[in-house]
């Protein structure tokens, strides 16, 4: 179907602020952590959550969005996540407690899934195959804007009025992405419209997601051991009802495709072996490096910065190339070589070498993420765009959640109880950064030689 040049507009304009969004909030709120945990008197684990709830909420709602957003209309359905979003902000800044916050959180988390997955499907729809790299490059470059931003942002307003006012930030934002899209697109796609909603799927699904990575999350307790267990079951039992389902939450004959389950595993390898970097900068900038939020802002726009310039080049330049999976390949392997730095840190470690460790792992995910969306979206029928674009995500954000399930364990671990952080518990929580960030490393590996023997895309 042809869109006008206003429509397509329209749909870029609105993808692209909706894009910034949550990553703002996202990087804005690693800075405040340490406040946080001195208010309500919480340690490292436990503000691991602060990012883990907002991950693991957005993981059990793609799927079903994914589908649904097929059936009610995908601007339809972006305007729901919009406002689901905007709620969670408003409860997280008025938040009692730091348990109401992660419900905040967990809310937003919730509303995010939906603008992932809708945003980079509704912008696939329109915008031709020729200028496609090029319209999710700058899709990516929003959303690498918005981490820039965030650490800076939300260190000196963390500094000047608190953490409480950093939620409404977004609002405006969220009201006026809101607005382009309904003045400016006037029709709606729905690949499935009046189609039947697997409720029973979705419940499963969630379900299973819920159980195994919140499991994971609190390793190494037996209970937790016993959830992941249960929840990897489901998820089988999920997988052997899509099969046997003939309208089903997601279409498993996508998997057939090397290119495309190739490409979704290299998506989830790269967030697991990176996520968590941004949680650990936050909080060791500020103990052991002793900077103020400001000062830890500002050093950590480095990684996002990077990301940012040179996204829009990738994407670009996955237009004219000719073998689709060279780009992301590479930045993987730069993103591993940045990953392991990680592991050489100390308690005297030179700032130096902390913004050589951000530059790298910036400019390999500027390389790989615009270039291996594309990949991902043209090894598919058009019919399917919506369900892609939801187990892009789904790979995106069930990365992020295993790479702070990651952090999680080796704290407990190793830390234990004495997970506040000072000065007596500086060495432990090197360590921790230490084993962490060599599992990462191997993710990184994995997902590098996944990337380079994925097959080229059939380019629909």
């Amino acid at each position: 179907m042809e869109y006008s040049e206003k429509e397509v507009k329209a749909v870029m304009w609105a993808c692209y602020v909706s894009a910034f969004i949550t990553p703002l909030l996202s990087t804005m709120m690693n800075l405040s952590l340490v406040n946080i945990g001195e208010e309500f008197n919480v340690g490292s684990h436990d503000l691991a959550y602060v990012n883990s709830s907002f991950l693991l909420t957005s993981v059990i709602f793609m799927v079903p969005l994914a589908k649904r957003m097929d059936i009610i209309g995908k601007k339809k359905m972006f305007v729901i996540c919009l406002l689901i979003v905007a709620a969670g902000c408003i409860i997280g800044c008025l938040a009692p407690s730091f348990w109401v916050i992660i419900l905040g959180r967990a809310i937003i988390g919730g509303g995010s899934a939906g603008l992932a997955t809708v945003g980079m499907s509704i912008l696939t729809d329109v915008i031709p195959i020729k200028k496609r790299g090029r319209a999710l490059g700058y899709m990516t470059m929003c959303i690498y804007l918005g981490l820039s931003l965030g650490p800076a942002i939300g260190g000196i307003l963390n500094d000047a009025i608190g953490w409480r006012l950093l939620f409404l930030i977004v609002l405006p934002l969220a009201f006026i992405s809101i607005f382009i899209i309904m003045r400016g697109f006037k029709g709606e796609i729905a690949n499935d419209a009046g189609g039947e909603f697997d409720v029973k799927g979705s419940i499963v699904y969630g379900t299973a997601i819920l159980l195994a990575m919140g499991g994971i999350m609190n390793l190494p307790q037996i209970w937790a051991f016993i959830s992941a267990v249960a929840g990897i079951i489901l998820l089988f039992l999920f997988v052997y009802m899509q099969f046997h389902n003939p309208h089903c939450l997601l279409e498993m004959r996508l998997f057939r495709d090397r290119t495309f389950t190739g490409s979704s595993i290299a998506t989830f390898m790269n967030y697991a072996a990176s996520y968590c970097l941004s949680f650990f900068m936050a909080l060791y900038l500020q103990s052991i490096g002793n900077l103020s939020a400001t000062e830890a802002g500002l050093m950590m726009i480095i990684q996002p910065a990077v990301q940012c310039i040179f996204s829009p080049t990738f994407g670009r330049l996955t237009d004219k190339m000719t073998n689709k999976i060279l780009l992301p390949t590479i930045g993987m392997a730069i993103t591993a070589i940045g990953v392991l730095s990680v592991v050489f840190y100390d308690v005297d470690t030179p700032l130096y070498f902390v913004a050589a460790t951000m530059v790298l792992v910036g400019f390999g995910f500027a390389m790989f993420s615009a270039p291996n969306t594309f990949v991902i979206m043209s090894s598919v029928p058009p019919e399917y765009s919506g369900e892609a674009s939801g187990v892009a995500s789904v790979m995106r954000q069930s990365g992020m959640m295993v790479s702070m399930g990651i952090a999680m364990v080796f704290i407990s671990t190793i830390m234990g109880s004495t997970d506040n952080l000072g000065p007596d518990t500086y060495d432990l929580f090197i360590q921790v950064i230490r084993y962490s960030f060599i599992t990462c490393f191997v993710m990184c590996v994995i997902g590098t030689i996944t990337s380079a023997f994925r097959g080229k895309p059939k380019n629909f």
